[in-house]
């Protein structure tokens, strides 16, 4: 059997390593490694994919969520509501702008924003949601937008765990993760299901005022060169990293039914366990399964970690510790016991290796070695 990666980033590359070699020695060749061609027609190929107007490389997708509120004007003291269930990044940049985060509960089934707490959470000060589309599959957009539209908010879609994932409205109408608010964002961190082979990011909309400040506040601010309309600052994705995800984006779907692939055996595998529920789908939106997440009962989700780990079985506790409860974000506004849900999941959920290259000998191994730890 194969070792086990939590994403065998290895395998996935060499099963296309000569059109990804082939397109980074073209960038050496030309030495245009900053806004070289594949950085343009990447972000054309992405636009085609996505059914977007505009899509802005950038650095990272920190930069992206942070250069998407700079866009937007919010100014320091404004609010903004976002999960407390997600990566450290989302407020992060909120933080770092000045602007003040506004950490809500989730729902206990599909860990995304919950539009109930979005609703309480909204005061006079409030100016946009960023609804995080956690593990693979979207937030309830369409309940989202009609809160947003309600009172005005902006909408900045974390569209980094969910790349091509689709979100289908009550009228039929369906868009990809990424599209539906007023400004998407994602990573092309390595482990994303499409990544490059560093940092990378990108922000999408539909807006062409937004699209104009956005492209004009990664480059320093300019939309002249050496003309400085704006502050802005350097996160340009590097040619070699869009020459990578210029080759990868048409496996984006292949790389989803395959992620679909092993979520099946996983849920086959695990569902009748009663000390695990494995993933809930929700109805509106596909999943990608960026990660295949566990919620646990009446076992120590820190001592299965442990076993798997002595069966060589990479495993990952996404997120410890909420975000209203990190040191960094300590408020007066927030206790322990204010976001149950998110509280308990903290302390429940684990990730199972989910990778493109899965076999089924790994998959079989793996269930086997968490049952037998549950069933013990």
């Amino acid at each position: 059997m194969k070792q086990i990666q939590m994403v065998d980033l290895r395998n996935q590359y060499l099963k296309i390593k000569d059109e990804i070699d082939g397109s980074i020695q073209e960038v050496i060749d030309s030495c245009k490694f900053i806004n070289g061609p594949a950085v343009h027609e990447f972000s054309k190929d992405m636009e085609r994919y996505l059914g977007v107007r505009h899509v802005i490389p950038c650095g990272n997708g920190t930069d992206a969520l942070m250069v998407s509120m700079m866009a937007l004007g919010l100014k320091p003291g404004d609010e903004v509501i976002t999960a407390s269930f997600t990566f450290i990044a989302t407020a992060e940049v909120i933080a770092v702008l000045g602007l003040k985060p506004v950490l809500v509960d989730v729902d206990p089934n599909t860990f995304n924003l919950d539009p109930d707490a979005i609703r309480k959470a909204i005061t006079h000060k409030t100016k946009a949601i960023v609804p995080v589309h956690l593990f693979g599959q979207c937030a309830d957009m369409e309940a989202i937008m009609d809160i947003a539209k309600e009172n005005d908010l902006f909408v900045i879609e974390d569209a980094c765990q969910a790349m091509g994932a689709d979100f289908t409205f009550s009228n039929g109408s369906s868009k990809k993760a990424g599209t539906i608010g007023h400004i998407g964002c994602t990573s092309f961190f390595p482990s994303k299901n499409l990544g490059c082979f560093g940092d990378g990011g990108a922000i999408f909309t539909n807006d062409d005022r937004y699209a104009e400040n956005m492209r004009a506040i990664v480059n320093h601010g300019m939309k002249k060169r050496y003309h400085h309309d704006m502050i802005g600052v350097n996160s340009r994705l590097d040619t070699i990293q869009a020459a990578v995800l210029k080759v990868k984006l048409p496996h984006l779907d292949e790389y989803a039914k395959e992620r679909n692939r092993a979520a099946s055996y996983y849920d086959s595998a695990l569902s009748s366990c009663e000390k695990i529920n494995t993933p809930a789908r929700f109805k509106a939106s596909t999943h990608v399964f960026h990660q295949y997440t566990l919620k646990t009962y009446d076992l120590d989700r820190d001592q299965l970690q442990e076993h798997l780990r002595g069966k060589n079985i990479p495993a990952m506790i996404y997120y410890p510790v909420p975000l209203h409860l990190q040191k960094a974000y300590k408020d007066d506004r927030y206790a322990e016991g204010d976001l149950p849900v998110t509280e308990d999941l903290a302390k429940r959920v684990i990730s199972l290796p989910m990778s493109t290259e899965l076999d089924d000998q790994q998959l079989e191994y793996i269930t086997g070695a968490v049952l037998e730890f549950a069933n013990a």
